[in-house]
């Protein structure tokens, strides 16, 4: 699967979510799930399930976008789908 998220490399805080490129989330369409550090990729995987609004698709994209974030902050992920979160 193709990803959308590149990390997020302006210097200086974001206090507004609406600053931030869609490149950044998990679901960019829909602008949900930041991946701007390792803490808000381990909350991603944590309420995945807990999306609401989104298509299976879109599911599919955003798994594939938190473990290419993932990667890049160094957390490891097992799960080779997002099917498999929570078991």
């Amino acid at each position: 699967m193709q990803t959308t998220w590149t990390p997020n490399t302006e210097h200086g805080s974001i206090h507004n979510r609406a600053e931030l490129p869609e490149s950044v989330f998990a679901f960019p369409m829909q602008r949900k799930e930041p991946l701007t550090d390792a803490n808000h990729v381990r909350d991603a995987l944590a309420r995945f399930d807990q999306v609401e609004g989104v298509t299976d698709a879109d599911r599919d994209l955003a798994f594939a976008n938190i473990k290419k974030a993932a990667a890049y902050y160094g957390i490891d992920v097992h799960e080779g789908s997002w099917r498999d979160l929570g078991h």
